[in-house]
């Protein structure tokens, strides 16, 4: 098994018990008694998404038989908060530097963003607890490193989030074909958070809303869109760029 899955009924439960981040827990459809209502009972509590799914599901991921109908998905590294990632701009006496992700699955994708986050600065990524890729192994293995370097916080809702970043002085830049102003062109020398939307959609209509102004890419060939890695190294290079 890959060491950021654990499955079993009483593995499961100790590593509730024990305060290690959880991802998720996935749970076999109709399983609902016993020690599996405790799992429940404390993921619930603790805000850890829960997905009921088919038994087979539960084979394909566990790799083993002796799964009894649960499987966790727990961080590879530990996580850390928002507050956190804004003492970090404190304590180095400069302005915050933020990246928010809004709902990106690829762990390809994340692990690349934390790479080049590292590489320009970047105080510390947000992404949302549900619907949303986490620490894992394969996040770890593509940040070269940069796992080790890069607080990533989760939260329940980023909407909120964003609220509380401009409640601290933060101006919050989404990244959207429609954005009004080309990257290029907008003032990324201040304290700011960019926001980068997930490999299909972009970002949420509710977060959208939430920006201080929106941005984009310009873009002269056929394909309409950029991998969110990517754009993602764009932006933050710009950044990069502006705030030397």
């Amino acid at each position: 098994m890959a060491n950021d899955k654990i499955a079993g009924r009483n593995p499961v439960l100790e590593v509730l018990k024990s305060g290690r981040d959880v991802d998720k827990i996935l749970v076999t459809k109709g399983a609902g008694e016993g020690s599996i209502n405790k799992i429940v009972g404390i993921a619930k509590d603790k805000g850890i998404p829960i997905q009921f799914v088919d038994k087979q599901k539960i084979n394909d991921l566990a790799e083993t038989k002796s799964h009894q109908g649960v499987v966790a998905f727990v961080a590879a590294y530990k996580y850390s908060t928002v507050e956190d990632i804004l003492q970090k701009s404190t304590k180095q006496g400069t302005k915050p530097f933020i990246l928010i992700l809004d709902e990106i699955m690829d762990p390809h994708n994340l692990g690349s963003i934390m790479r080049t986050a590292d590489a320009t600065g970047v105080d510390g990524i947000i992404i949302p607890k549900r619907r949303s890729v986490g620490l894992t192994a394969t996040v770890a293995k593509t940040s070269a490193g940069a796992i080790e370097y890069v607080p990533v916080a989760k939260v329940s809702n980023i909407s909120q989030t964003i609220e509380k970043l401009k409640s601290a002085g933060v101006w919050v830049i989404g990244a959207d074909m429609d954005g009004e102003k080309a990257h290029y062109d907008e003032a990324f020398d201040g304290p700011i958070a960019l926001v980068l939307g997930n490999e299909g959609q972009g970002i949420s209509r509710l977060v959208k809303e939430k920006c201080d102004f929106l941005i984009n890419i310009p873009m002269g060939g056929k394909v309409s869109s950029l991998n969110a890695s990517v754009a993602g190294s764009i932006l933050m290079y710009e950044a990069f760029r502006q705030r030397r």
